[in-house]
């Protein structure tokens, strides 16, 4: 059985350096989507990414991060927006480390992409109708 999941790892400075999501994808035969990433060599690193593949070879992938000292942590939060309240006045779309956010040039719009959220939460703390929040 397929699975898909976001998950953050935590590196610490001994791993930064070393080709983790590489033997994700070549020993576990996992796919990877990188949302964001915050690695330098020898300091802690941050990476949140979208893991999927078969559920062994997820279980098998996750225990490997765990022996190597990553830390992991379920992206279990997600934003959602209030259409009622969302006035489109593109206060989110600049911010937005992912783009998720985008102006529908016709209509004036504003799209938001869930697919490309990281749940950074910078859309929620700007938005002045208080239409984005994060869900648990």
């Amino acid at each position: 059985m397929d699975i898909s999941r976001r998950i953050v790892l935590h590196f610490p400075p001994r791993v930064t350096g070393q080709p983790v999501v590489y033997h994700l994808a070549k020993d576990f035969d996992l796919t990877f989507n990188i949302l964001k990433a915050s690695i330098t060599p020898g300091e802690e690193g941050l990476l949140i990414m979208e893991l999927s593949g078969d559920q062994g070879n997820y279980d098998k992938g996750i225990e490997y991060l765990t022996e190597a000292g990553v830390k992991i942590q379920s992206l279990s939060q997600d934003v959602i927006r209030d259409e009622a309240r969302c006035t489109h006045c593109g206060a989110c779309i600049n911010l937005c480390p992912t783009i998720a956010f985008s102006l529908e040039p016709k209509t004036r719009i504003v799209l938001f992409d869930h697919n490309k959220c990281i749940v950074c939460g910078l859309c929620v703390k700007a938005c002045p109708p208080r239409a984005m929040r994060v869900y648990f």
